[in-house]
């Protein structure tokens, strides 16, 4: 695959938005809201799940795990990547997040870590869909939260 020199400020500028919605999303604990962010046929894997082949087995098995357990969810979208084919229809990027999680004591601590995503789109301009995404906790952090939020 040839990938261009540059990639487009735009198509980066999307990726940035995509994770600034997921974010948003996992805040609120909208996982209907965060749906149209995943291809149906995504496929993952998580802490709570060795492998998911569709979008509904991650909202039923991994973010509910995830959302409901942790506080002020965000990305640090200034240091963003992401590679874009020389298509423009698929796109790799990562980022790191940041939250508060909780012990099961209820007490808080920072709980830090990094994504990869794949997207893919039908047209140039489109928003990015993700097809697959794996997010993993920094060493050191705490693998669960035990907060208990809606």
């Amino acid at each position: 695959m040839k990938l261009p020199s540059q990639p487009v400020e735009a198509d980066i500028r999307l990726v940035r938005k995509w994770f600034s919605r997921l974010a948003n999303h996992v805040q609120a604990i909208d996982y209907e809201g965060a749906r149209p962010l995943f291809a149906a046929d995504m496929i993952a894997f998580g802490t709570f799940t060795d492998f998911m082949f569709d979008r509904d087995s991650a909202e039923r098995q991994q973010w509910p795990n995830v959302c409901r357990t942790i506080r002020n969810f965000r990305w640090r979208l200034d240091q963003v990547q992401a590679i874009v084919a020389a298509d423009r229809l698929m796109a790799v990027g990562i980022g790191g997040f940041q939250s508060h999680g909780f012990r099961g004591d209820g007490t808080k601590f920072d709980r830090k870590g990094r994504a990869t995503v794949s997207y893919a789109r039908a047209k140039v301009g489109d928003p990015w869909i993700a097809t697959h995404n794996h997010m993993s906790l920094f060493r050191g952090t705490p693998d669960r939260s035990h907060g208990k939020f809606r």
